[in-house]
């Protein structure tokens, strides 16, 4: 799957996780680490986007319920396209 369009994202508070945006229309999450990657997550229900969004800890919410799930994509940024 590919998402191309540009996605606002929320800063998080978060050790690993930047900001997060949601496009409620496709169900796509979309997760920038503190690392500068950027991961589009496919077929995410609003429901787990308002529980990564109320985790007590968001990193280890996407780890453990996003990551293993849902089928995602890694966008080129300039921080990973060196």
């Amino acid at each position: 799957m590919r998402y191309s369009k540009e996605m606002p994202r929320n800063p998080v508070k978060s050790e690993a996780v930047r900001s997060i945006g949601y496009d409620d229309g496709q169900w796509v999450l979309q997760v920038k680490f503190n690392n500068g990657r950027i991961y589009n997550y496919f077929r995410v229900p609003p429901s787990e986007h308002q529980a990564v969004m109320n985790a007590k800890s968001i990193g280890d919410y996407v780890n453990r319920q996003i990551k293993r799930y849902y089928e995602y994509e890694e966008l080129q940024t300039e921080d990973s396209a060196n």
